[in-house]
């Protein structure tokens, strides 16, 4: 295999339908889209209306609401009518487990619509069960017949369809037949999309999740390489289900998620934290810019410091990256000393390095372009050089 600079251009991303979720792509050659899901009680139209504001403001390009009965589906409607009074026209995918009503009265009101395997037509008490190829075919075709409707409802409606496994919610059925195991994971969902596929419906977004990023990691290889197999070309959405919050919550999503986007794998993403919905969204688009797979700021290559350090290299960093970070898809090195200087800014657009103490020398790639600045001045000769080279934009 040949070696490029750019390892990501070693994996490149999977080929996939595309799929139109209320005028927002998904799949193809679209952005890997960032989404996350409300919190509030769906009936509560205002608080809805508000945390969705905040998330959109956020970054979220798409918003999952809870819908468990046809009554959340329907304040769908009201919902989307005060965002639109605002100009805020995020598609709302709708959360549908246990009722089939409820699925039917999303098609509606949503522009996608997200089902689980596992418990729509489905349970699970824990209860084993043993199957013969004979009986378990008896199953597969109750599963068809129960969806048939939907699958002709969803076809008039043009809605998108999300078909979503988790780990934690696998029926009594597949457990009982695969095991509490990756492979459970993707016969739950493959059994939905041999059915859809097999009745000619196709505006599917697939998603494999689990708590432990290992399994989810693990479940979606093995999907994607059964996809390929029975020619589906479905997008994939990933995420760590109830990873929980704080750094731990972070380090699970970055695990799963950006361990499958450097593999070429995902097409849209939602960090799943404890905490407030809007705060999942600056997670997923670090994990994007860190993978490389969708660069929506400045690149920073900074030093972790040490006793050849020249200048306080913590705050001049913070204040390079306020200053800078809007920069979409510049590259801006710090560091401390010469000695790591030169070759692990090699890749940077600009360098701002420690020459003396109390003073800096900035370079353009490997170009010395002022050496010995003044530390105090630095940082805005470092914005003067970028301007001069026609990169500067002004913040929005």
């Amino acid at each position: 295999m040949k070696l490029t600079n750019s390892f990501a251009a070693l994996l490149p991303r999977r080929k996939t339908r595309v799929v139109d979720v209320g005028g927002v792509g998904i799949g193809g050659d679209n952005p890997i889209r960032v989404q996350t899901m409300t919190n509030t009680d769906t009936l509560d139209i205002a608080a809805t209306v508000a945390q969705i504001k905040a998330c959109v403001k956020a970054g979220s390009e798409l918003i999952r609401i809870t819908t468990p009965t046809p009554k959340h589906a329907q304040a769908l409607g009201p919902i989307r009518e005060a965002l639109l009074k605002d100009g805020i026209t995020v598609p709302l995918i709708a959360d549908i487990h246990f009722l089939p009503a409820a699925a039917f009265e999303a098609l509606k009101w949503a522009d996608k619509v997200r089902l689980n395997p596992g418990n729509l037509f489905d349970g699970k008490i824990f209860r084993n069960f043993e199957f013969n190829d004979q009986s378990y075919a008896v199953e597969i075709a109750r599963i068809e017949e129960s969806l048939l409707p939907f699958i002709e409802a969803a076809k008039q409606s043009g809605k998108v369809l999300r078909i979503g496994s988790n780990h934690g919610s696998l029926s009594d059925r597949i457990l009982s037949r695969f095991g509490d195991t990756p492979v459970g994971m993707v016969e739950a969902t493959m059994e939905y999309l041999r059915i859809f596929k097999k009745h000619d419906f196709n505006d599917i977004v697939v998603a494999l999740k689990s708590s432990n990023p290992l399994v989810m990691i693990e479940s979606n290889r093995l999907l994607i390489a059964t996809m390929d197999k029975e020619g589906m070309d479905y997008p994939i959405h990933l995420g760590v289900t109830e990873a929980g919050n704080g750094e731990e919550g972070r380090a699970k999503s970055t695990l799963g998620i950006g361990t499958l986007l450097m593999e070429g794998i995902g097409d849209t993403i939602r960090v799943s934290l404890t905490e407030d919905p809007a705060k999942e969204i600056p997670t997923c688009y670090g994990i994007l810019q860190a993978t490389h797979r969708r660069i929506t700021r400045t690149e920073f290559i900074s030093c972790p410091s040490c006793g050849r350090t020249l200048f306080d290299i913590e705050p001049v960093t913070n204040t390079i990256k306020e200053r800078m970070g809007h920069l979409k898809g510049l590259h801006i090195a710090i560091m401390g000393c010469i000695v790591n200087g030169l070759g692990e800014m090699a890749d940077a657009d600009y360098g701002y390095v420690g020459g003396a103490h109390g003073q800096v020398s900035l370079y353009r790639k490997k170009e010395l372009v002022k050496r010995n600045v003044p530390e105090k001045d630095a940082v805005g000769e470092l914005i003067n050089l970028i301007k001069s080279d026609g990169k500067w934009v002004e913040a929005q």
